[in-house]
């Protein structure tokens, strides 16, 4: 009986470790008025910006946001950038967001939080609005 409770503890530890969200990181951003979004050469170097997007629209700032905090990652993954996110509201930058998407071993975002670099899951719905947003 013992043996079965720790498994099923272990087990339900797992699971909530693995994919929660990331609620602080919504919240500082939740309350953008507009983003401005950088797109990199796509080779994973943040030294060639080839495309710069100014969005306003609430709806999709929000999808963003809720992308943003979805599945929030224990490992952050040093794998390069495609682009930034440059969350504003009021005309200051409130939250810097890199993004990797063209690398499907390492699909994230990654941002600084608490004097730390946390990272979540890009899913392959955030690369579809983050391209989509592009043209």
């Amino acid at each position: 009986m013992k043996n079965v409770l720790l498994i099923l503890s272990v087990a339900v530890f797992f699971l909530l470790s693995c994919n929660h969200e990331n609620k602080k990181i919504k919240e500082i951003i939740s309350g953008s008025d507009s983003v401005a979004i950088n797109y990199f050469k796509g080779d994973g170097r943040m030294d060639s910006v080839v495309a710069v997007k100014i969005i306003s629209d609430k709806k999709i700032i929000e999808q963003l946001t809720t992308m943003i905090g979805e599945d929030a990652q224990n490992d952050v993954n040093k794998c390069g950038y495609d682009g930034s996110l440059h969350f504003f509201k009021l005309n200051k930058v409130i939250q810097d967001v890199d993004f990797r998407m063209n690398d499907v071993n390492c699909m994230q975002f990654s941002f600084v939080q608490d004097g730390k670099v946390r990272a979540s899951t890009l899913s392959p719905e955030a690369k579809q609005l983050i391209e989509s947003i592009k043209k």
